[in-house]
């Protein structure tokens, strides 16, 4: 699977678990010395890191003899290196969205005709409910390949009377993943010829969904392991809490616009609906980073109903010097150009709040005082805060490196992370008045949101176990 999010071994697992270092060390020069002794000279350069990291998965599991390998393409499917295995047991296709358009192209059809690709003769494939055109490209691909394609039905259909299915994840689109992965596992366990799979139930009469034209797949009754494997799903970066005292994180490494909507119904459901402090104010600050052609004011405008106070912007570099984590360093970014993305971040986001506000009744005038803006507290929780001026240019603050933004937040307040440093640090008004509203805070929540690298080096700084 791809990408990381703390470190390489993540992406070849065996048993769930990333491979030890000392395997990782083992294959990775094994593969390295092979291709080296077998380069043709007109072709001298070794494979890109992705491909090479294709092959050498491939060749971790096919040394360590593993039974089933689950291949996740890397962008798209039809010209994906992952795309040369002939004859897979099953393929799927989860829900489409928009990105990586400069290589898939700008459109959910385009986007579909590519991950059509991977369907091959005489394979079964499956996928969840599409967009009408989209899901037309992916029946036609299908016919294309001679491929039977069957649609999911919704995971609800698979509960047994009154008892409801629980997933470990939350939001309505990992249910659609969940109901993809149960087809992909039982079409496995019928290839092996396993026992007891569950009957199946009745296919509606109709086997088409709403008038599409691809056949509904049955649903079957769940075995104990299933039921069970649903329930203790994690995946880490996707919906996770981290509560470490006062200071609450919720990271979702949402990058495309149908992610950041789920992560924003998520965000108001798991934070927003909290009960608000008692005994003080609260403080909501996004931390947002996206990488690549991404439309990033498309993502951002999604995020400004959650009203947060402030919005914090960096690089996905966990510390300025990367010199000792060449894991978390993306090789083909500068600092400068992610400075650059991240300062246009800032710029969009601060637009988007003067445009926002007149419309919303959530978001009182700023009143202008003395040539800055002077922003009423957006909700009266924060009137407990000492009623000192907060002169800020605007709300939203740019740092370096993930470490120095998380300090900034944090406050001294999270026993993972070091207090930031005193001197010189806040040249930014809106930094020194809001590092004084946060240490005041009863509670601050924090979504990190926007890109699965700024999530991963999040998680480094927030989770330290995660890199041993």
């Amino acid at each position: 699977s791809s990408p990381h999010l703390v470190q390489v071994r993540e992406r070849i697992r065996i048993n769930g678990q990333p491979i030890s270092k000392d395997l990782f060390n083992k294959y990775f020069w094994l593969v390295y010395n092979r291709l080296e002794e077998t380069k043709d000279p007109a072709h001298a350069s070794m494979p890109a890191y992705f491909r090479f990291l294709t092959i050498m998965a491939f060749h971790v599991f096919l040394q360590e003899k593993v039974d089933l390998a689950v291949v996740e393409v890397g962008i798209g499917g039809t010209y994906d290196c992952t795309n040369i295995i002939r004859a897979p047991v099953v393929c799927g296709v989860s829900s489409l969205g928009i990105d990586h358009t400069s290589i898939l192209g700008d459109t959910m059809e385009k986007i579909a005709w590519q991950k059509g690709g991977i369907f091959k003769p005489g394979v079964p494939a499956f996928t969840v409910a599409q967009p009408e055109r989209p899901l037309e490209v992916l029946r036609e691909r299908a016919q294309e390949r001679k491929c039977p394609l069957y649609l999911c039905p919704e995971l609800d259909d698979f509960e047994e009377g009154s008892r409801a299915l629980e997933l470990g994840l939350a939001g309505a689109h990992q249910r659609s993943n969940a109901a993809l992965a149960l087809q992909l596992a039982r079409t496995w366990l019928q290839h092996r010829g396993c026992q007891g799979l569950g009957e199946l139930k009745e296919v509606p009469p109709s086997t088409e969904l709403l008038g599409r034209p691809v056949p509904l797949a049955p649903a079957f009754r769940l075995s104990d392991a299933m039921i069970q494997g649903l329930r203790d799903t994690e995946w880490l970066g996707r919906t996770q809490v981290l509560s470490h005292g006062p200071v609450t994180w919720y990271l979702d490494g949402a990058h495309t616009t149908s992610s950041i909507q789920a992560c924003v119904r998520w965000f108001r459901q798991a934070a927003l609906n909290q009960d608000k402090p008692h005994d003080g104010s609260e403080v909501r600050v996004l931390l947002f980073n996206a990488t690549g052609d991404r439309d990033t004011a498309a993502l951002l405008k999604l995020l400004v109903p959650c009203h947060f106070d402030y919005a914090v912007f960096c690089p996905n570099f966990t510390e300025v010097s990367v010199a000792n984590n060449a894991d978390q360093q993306n090789f083909n970014v500068t600092l400068e150009n992610a400075l650059t993305r991240c300062l246009e971040n800032q710029r969009t986001w601060t637009r988007l709040l003067e445009e926002k506000v007149g419309q919303d009744p959530w978001l009182p005038s700023p009143v202008r005082v003395g040539g800055l803006l002077q922003p009423a507290p957006p909700r009266g929780s924060l009137l407990l805060v000492p009623p000192a001026p907060r002169p800020l240019n605007s709300p939203a603050l740019v740092f370096p490196c993930l470490a120095q933004a998380l300090r900034w937040v944090a406050q001294g307040r999270d026993p993972h992370l070091a207090a930031p440093a005193a001197s010189g640090a806040h040249a930014h008004p809106a930094a020194s008045s809001g590092a004084v509203l946060l240490r005041e805070a009863a509670a601050v929540r924090v979504l990190v949101t926007g890109s699965l690298h700024l999530v991963g080096g999040a998680l480094r700084l927030l989770h330290p176990a995660l890199s041993q």
